[in-house]
């Protein structure tokens, strides 16, 4: 209890792997959502790139010495995004215009230890995602863009997650599984997410050093979303499934400061329809204990 624990953190995920279903294709034509008409326009631009830059701060304070509280604040989201638009039109053009900036949603996670022994752990939370983000932001012809790229959703949305780890070996070998899902609600321009489910599966092996004690850790990480809504009708090329190994290592500098760094690496991606995945991702980190 009173313990405060904050993290920072900066991801880099690049975005140009062409797919259609689960394998590569020559062009990705996804559709546009016209917010002013209410119409959903297919085949609408030609998706080329969309790098993301990320960055957060992930508060967590103790209240008691079962249950705690994380505030995770998205303060940075750069998204430099490239298409083709007006496909199949005389005035058909590339554009690097319309990518955005801005701050994200915060959300609100209450995690509570329901069982801690020497070898095993679990861990319930529940959630809410906040409006907080930018979700209006104009591209360059002064019409709302993408909602993919947006910073901010404009939605309310619920969060419930469970994590169990056991202790192969007492401080050294750990083994784990995490689980969330993310129930998204309609924001007020009338698009809705797919629900997000996340499932991780993980192992951390603690390995001294004469100076600084490592862990390293190997990850396979799940992603799956159906299609995202829009007034109730299904938006072609959003959604999917993704799958990632994920091996990191984490340097402790002390008792309470954990420098940290992981790779992501697509062992599996399938997107609906058409559309573009990630090449790979990569996050730096910090954490301190207080």
């Amino acid at each position: 209890p009173g313990q405060i624990i904050l993290d920072l953190s900066y991801r880099f995920i690049p975005m140009d792997r062409v797919k259609k279903g689960g394998k590569a294709t020559s062009e990705a034509l996804v559709p546009g959502i016209n917010f002013s008409t209410g119409e959903i326009e297919p085949n609408h631009h030609r998706e080329k790139r969309t790098n993301n830059e990320l960055a957060q701060i992930d508060v967590s304070y103790g209240i008691t010495p079962r249950f705690a509280l994380t505030l995770a604040i998205p303060f940075l989201n750069n998204r430099l995004h490239e298409h083709d638009v007006e496909v199949g039109k005389s005035d058909e053009h590339f554009s690097n215009q319309d990518g955005t900036s801005g701050f994200g949603d915060v959300r609100l996670t209450g995690k509570y230890a329901i069982r801690t022994s020497a070898k095993h752990q679990l861990v319930g939370g529940i959630g809410v995602k906040t409006p907080t983000g930018e979700y209006k932001l104009l591209n360059h012809d002064g019409e709302i863009n993408e909602a993919t790229i947006q910073p901010g959703s404009g939605s309310w949305d619920g969060i419930v997650s469970a994590y169990y780890a056991y202790q192969i070996m007492p401080q050294r070998l750990r083994t784990f599984i995490y689980g969330s899902y993310q129930l998204a609600t309609e924001n007020d321009p009338g698009y809705k997410f797919g629900n997000t489910l996340i499932l991780n599966s993980g192992i951390n092996y603690l390995v001294p050093t004469l100076e600084r004690p490592l862990t390293m850790s190997l990850q396979v990480n799940m992603r799956q979303a159906p299609h995202d809504e829009f007034n109730g009708e299904e938006v072609t090329s959003t959604g999917g499934t993704w799958v990632y190994l994920t091996p990191g290592v984490m340097v402790h500098a002390s008792a309470k400061t954990t420098f940290y760094t992981h790779v992501q690496l697509p062992v599996y991606q399938y997107v609906n329809e058409t559309n573009i995945a990630p090449r790979y991702g990569v996050i730096f980190g910090v954490s301190h204990a207080f």
